[in-house]
Formats: C-alpha cells, structure tokens, sequence
C-alpha cells in the first residue's frame, strides 16, 4: 500500500519533478544534515529556498508493524494540526509512505524557515540574545502559548525540547516556529498530565542553565494565563524541576 500527497503550491517548477512521488522523494539526493538508525534528514537548495527530507526507513516499531500509525504519518499529521491550531510550523511540501507486510518506508518534506536558528544552538554559541530580556519574554510568551494549545487540546508533544524550536526575525519581534514532532499525540487523564509534565520538563531542563529564575517563572505565568501562582501550580513546579532528575534517558 503506498500513498503520496504534494502541496498544491508545489505542483510546479522543480518541487513538482523532485518530488512528484515516494520514490521520487528518496531518490533526490541532497546534503545530509543528520542521520539515525530510524531516518535520515537531508536539505536541498535551489531558487532561494531550503527544502528539508526527512526519510524513514526499516522495519516498522514494535506492533506498528501490523496496526497503527507510523512515525512518518504522525509527523506530517502532527505539523497539519499544529497548523489548524493556529501555530507556526515548519511548512508541509509533501509527505507519504508505503507499506510492504513487516517494512515501512515514508518521507516528510518540509520547506526551510528562512534565516532562523533553533534555540539549542542559541544556548551552545552562547547567544547574546539569550541576555536580551526583551527577546527571550517575547519568545517565552509565544513558546508558551504553542505549548498551552498544545495541552488544552489534550495533545502530548514527547519532545518539547529547544531543538525542536526554531527562531527567525528581528531581535525586537522573534517569531517561534515548530519543528519535528514524531512522537506526539493525543492523551486522556491520568496519562495526559505527566505527558504535560514532561513537555514542561523538556524545555525547563534545557531552560535552567541559561535563563533566570524569574523568566522561567514568567514562562509558566505565561503558559497557565495567571499572574499568581496557586498551591497546584507550585505542586505542578515541583513535578518539573524533579522530573529528570536520577533519569538517565527522556523515556
């Protein structure tokens, strides 16, 4: 069974040769930018755009190889939600998969987001944007709202971390945009609100050695809409700072 979809606006010019099916998708080369033992990532440049594929190859995980979606299918289904959400994704260009018994192969093409860097790598280099209190409350406000749409439609990302997290434009107006989210989907209680407690964790953890006490505190503030802190926030807080501590992987 294969399926393969294109965007309208890329029905045309190179993006509609390079891309025109699944095997189109794995066979246009590009510069590989990362790879692992369950997919690729390579970037193609032409026309003053970045296009980004994002190949998944092998044998499906576990009982997804009989029932059930795989990480490619939630990937491009994630990045259309976030989009229906009102949020800022990366922009889908084409997406689809083919499956043969216990093998699956899929692929995920998204157009680059011009002249943006993800937040790891602000926090690597040490980014002066980082001291900017301006900046990093105009990005909490717009990381924390994402996350906050997120939560309330009962969705878990499970890898909320900065590097999933890119930043473009002016210092005075940064604008966040989201990328790779394979693993998120829907929860209902008990399990929703540890997946609500690990994606605070994700970001706090990263969060902690770089930016103040009271701009993580503004991040909450801004994540639940309240200005004072009630006795199950400051539970909930708790949860966040203990959450990967003794932890040796994100599981």
């Amino acid at each position: 069974m294969s399926e393969w979809t294109i965007l309208p606006t890329y029905q045309q010019g190179r993006t509609a040769k390079d891309f025109a099916s699944l095997e189109d998708a794995f066979s246009c080369g590009g510069e590989l930018v990362t790879q692992s033992s369950l997919c690729t990532v390579s970037r193609l440049c032409y026309d003053g755009e970045e296009y980004y594929i994002k190949r998944y190859l092998g044998p499906a995980e576990g009982a997804a190889r009989f029932f059930g979606k795989s990480k490619a299918k939630r990937e491009w289904e994630n990045l259309s939600r976030f989009s229906q959400w009102g949020l800022s994704p990366a922009e889908l260009v084409a997406y689809g998969e083919e499956s043969r018994w216990y093998k699956r192969r899929g692929v995920v093409i998204t157009r680059g987001v011009k002249n943006a860097v993800d937040m790891a790598a602000l926090a690597r280099e040490k980014s002066p944007l980082l001291k900017n209190d301006h900046w990093v409350r105009s990005v909490c406000r717009q990381v924390a709202h994402a996350t906050q749409v997120m939560h309330q439609n009962c969705f878990g990302h499970n890898d909320w971390k900065w590097r999933n997290i890119l930043i473009n434009g002016p210092e005075d107006d940064p604008r966040v945009h989201m990328i790779d989210c394979p693993a998120g989907t829907f929860w209902s209680e008990p399990f929703l609100s540890y997946r609500k407690i690990k994606d605070l964790a994700c970001l706090d953890r990263e969060a902690r050695p770089v930016l103040t006490r009271s701009q993580r505190l503004y991040f909450y503030k801004q994540y639940t809409g309240r200005d004072k802190l009630s006795a199950k926030d400051k539970r909930i807080i708790r949860k966040v700072i203990q959450f990967y501590k003794g932890r040796k992987s994100d599981a």
